[in-house]
């Protein structure tokens, strides 16, 4: 049977990007707005959070401990001992009104994120790779609202949306270089309602992809096909990940005021949901390689 809980009295404004560590059994996750790193050890309950510089649209755990964040323009390393943050890498939009959103880590160790344009649907955002050593290489120009981004178990396909289309791609990746083949159509999430927001494979290498505009969360197949839908008791379900030590936890954000189209006053909107018995486990996370970075 399929139960969930909220682990966390918190609520966040956009809450995004939830991340299990496995070395230290915690979640992380971030309000974008807030703008907040957020930690809870759901085991003991104990919590922690850190206020940032800028806003906030995605993290990743790395190799030296250090969480990697896409601010608002700019890719910084974050000691949470500390509290000191580190710049990486600075990125340079297209336009004014831009900022850093939706990312993961690829299989290598390398960390994939895009942009999205700020209250409007002009396409001069893309998606970006930060390599090992800092550099910054644009992926895929031409977005507007970058989402979904993960990668299969094998780490060769890049999935992906573009949210103004309601389309999730994906794309051949080459695991030496991290050359792209030919983009494809995998889905429309339109046909449930939605367009789609955050994602994450899981072990048999479905999608799982948060549904924000219908409160749900969709499963599909590699091919694209619906797999099952997953109600979410909040009205703007943001970004899924699987967690707890057997992985077999679905922590899933939500959102309560984005700023911008959406905004909730339901008492579970911002909450940090976690569902057990699905049956289906994830993938450990990769972590972004920072050692020459140290």
């Amino acid at each position: 049977m399929i139960t969930h809980s909220i682990p966390s009295p918190t609520r966040d404004l956009l809450g995004e990007c939830p991340l299990w560590d496995s070395r230290d059994n915690c979640l992380y996750w971030i309000d974008s707005k807030g703008p907040l790193l957020r930690r809870l050890h759901p085991a003991t309950g104990a919590y922690a959070q850190w206020t940032l510089s800028a806003d906030v649209g995605s993290i990743a755990l790395t190799e030296s401990g250090r969480i990697l964040l896409a601010l608002t323009d700019s890719f910084q390393l974050f000691d949470t001992r500390t509290g000191n943050a580190q710049l990486v890498a600075s990125v340079q939009h297209a336009s004014a009104g831009i900022r850093m959103n939706d990312g993961r880590t690829d299989r290598q160790g390398r960390f994939i994120a895009g942009s999205l344009v700020i209250g409007r649907h002009d396409k001069d955002g893309a998606f970006y790779r930060l390599e090992k050593n800092g550099a910054v290489t644009v992926l895929v120009p031409g977005i507007a609202l970058a989402n979904s981004t993960c990668f299969s178990p094998d780490g060769r396909t890049l999935y992906y949306a573009d949210s103004m289309s309601d389309e999730v791609r994906a794309v051949d990746y080459d695991l030496a270089s991290g050359a792209l083949g030919t983009p494809r159509v995998l889905m429309n999430t339109r046909a449930q309602g939605s367009a789609p927001d955050g994602a994450t494979v899981d072990a048999d290498g479905c999608l799982w992809v948060a549904l924000v505009q219908t409160g749900k969360l969709g499963r599909y197949s590699p091919e694209g096909a619906l797999l099952q839908l997953l109600e979410v008791p909040t009205p703007f379900p943001s970004c899924p990940c699987f967690g707890g030590p057997q992985l077999d936890v679905l922590y899933v954000t939500s959102l309560s005021n984005t700023g911008n189209l959406l905004r909730t006053d339901h008492p579970d909107g911002g909450a940090l949901f976690a569902f057990s018995g699905l049956g289906v486990r994830g993938l450990p996370e990769t972590r972004f390689d920072d050692r020459a970075l140290v």
